[in-house]
């Protein structure tokens, strides 16, 4: 956290880390056990028909959990609070970060909370085949939506995946891309590559080899303590390397095994010879830090890391950092959504009421998004508030010829799904690098 949290904490911003141990929504919801990543499911209406509470507070603050606390994402945390105290200043909240990335400690602290019946006021999370994991737990914010003409002003995908069993369940806060190639143009410039010549995984993995060739940087920072980057990895270079057709195939459910293979082959290759060498023992924020710092060429990650980027100190773009789309994936904006669930059984209804409002406001949006590196899902924000790469994004965004939903982060596949998948990542993908394993396994987790 940067020292500006400090004065968050009259309002109790209080920090957690580490994962809860849990089994999952046994209790919670109707069907399994949710702890393997299953969504639970036994075909009733996801809520109670209403939000679940009992229309008072009771005097209890606000309480919202997110994951949002190093360099991506702990300014445009702060950026929320405080616009949020600007619109309802009454409203007592607490405000918790869970750290840990890609949301599995915040996931895990929620399944925990919501077993044991004891929901906060919202969390952040993910929409879309996410939603299926809180099935039966979550309530209904369709009077918001309402209210406030959310349906009028947000973009289409945010309309339709923030619905779960006929009713709203979350209100988007932001877009990320993430089929995104982010470089640092002085390593890139002392190798002699040009990053817009970079329309292939093939042109790619030869820049690689220039850049380990030619400098001292590493050719492509990774940071792998946790499988979701070589999950998501593996989704980007698919869709540049094997095309809209195979990856929409691939997570509908028919997968061509030949094109799963293709990839692993690609990122063996990429894995086994250009990243950092302690790449298994550290995460996103350290790993993008060595773009920062002029240690590497090249990263891969959503637009989040751009975020990080703006929050750093002489670091600007098209002058120390740039950005192009994931070779092979151009034309191409791979969605993902910040978004914030409605717990039913909600503790603090009037409050999480007015929270959701606010998380759909431009306001809300203008606060987040220009620290988190991501664009606002309403389409009538005036983006002169945001810096020239996000403007660029949201260009992107609106004429992308494709807008592919992410694998790893709740919108492509279901999590009992993308639960197997890590897995897979884990046993097999980790070093060393079984392309024959894990396609099968990648395969047999997709496979309808």
């Amino acid at each position: 956290m940067t020292d500006t949290s400090d004065r968050l904490s009259r309002r109790h911003f209080v920090g957690a880390t580490g994962a809860a141990t849990l089994t999952g929504l046994a209790g919670c919801s109707g069907g399994g056990d949710g702890g393997d990543g299953s969504d639970g499911s036994d075909g009733s209406d996801g809520g109670d028909g209403g939000d679940g509470g009992d229309g008072s507070d009771g005097g209890a603050p606000l309480e919202v959990l997110h994951a949002w606390t190093g360099g991506d994402g702990a300014r445009a945390a702060q950026a929320l609070v405080t616009a949020f105290e600007e619109e309802y200043p009454d409203v007592e909240h607490e405000f918790n970060p869970i750290g840990g990335g890609g949301n599995q400690n915040l996931d895990a602290v929620i399944a925990n909370r919501l077993q044991n019946n004891d929901p906060p006021g919202a969390f952040a999370n993910w929409p879309g085949p996410n939603l299926q994991r809180y099935d039966g737990v979550l309530g209904e914010v369709d009077d918001v939506w309402e209210s406030e003409g959310f349906a009028d002003v947000m973009v289409d995908e945010a309309v339709d995946l923030h619905q779960y069993n006929g009713a709203y369940r979350a209100v988007p806060l932001g877009s990320h891309r993430l089929n995104c190639l982010f470089y640092n143009t002085s390593v890139v410039e002392d190798a002699g590559v040009d990053p817009d010549s970079l329309t292939s995984v093939s042109a790619f993995i030869d820049a690689l080899e220039t850049v380990q060739s030619e400098t001292d940087a590493i050719p492509m920072t990774h940071g792998a303590s946790g499988t979701w980057t070589t999950t998501q990895l593996f989704s980007s270079t698919m869709l540049g390397q094997e095309g809209y057709e195979a990856y929409m195939n691939f997570l509908d459910g028919s997968p061509d095994e030949a094109a799963v293979q293709a990839t692993f082959e690609s990122l063996a290759e990429i894995l086994d010879n250009y990243i950092n060498e302690d790449a298994s023992s550290i995460g996103l924020t350290e790993s993008n830090q060595n773009i920062i710092e002029g240690n590497a060429a090249f990263i891969h990650q959503g637009n989040w890391a751009a975020g990080a980027y703006r929050n750093a100190e002489d670091f600007s773009y098209n002058e120390d950092w740039g950005f192009k789309t994931y070779p092979g994936s151009e034309g191409m904006y791979m969605l993902h959504f910040d978004s914030f669930l409605y717990p039913s059984g909600n503790p603090t209804p009037d409050a999480a009421d007015k929270f959701m409002q606010f998380v759909g406001s431009e306001a809300a949006q203008v606060a987040f998004n220009q620290y988190k590196g991501s664009i606002p899902t309403r389409t009538d924000v005036d983006m002169s508030q945001f810096g020239p790469y996000l403007q660029e994004t949201q260009e992107d965004f609106a004429s992308a010829d494709e807008r592919p939903p992410n694998l790893q982060h709740g919108l492509g596949v279901p999590s009992e799904t993308m639960t197997a998948l890590n897995d897979v990542i884990s046993s097999e993908f980790s070093g060393p690098y079984n392309v024959e394993a894990a396609t099968q396994g990648f395969v047999d987790a997709v496979s309808n």
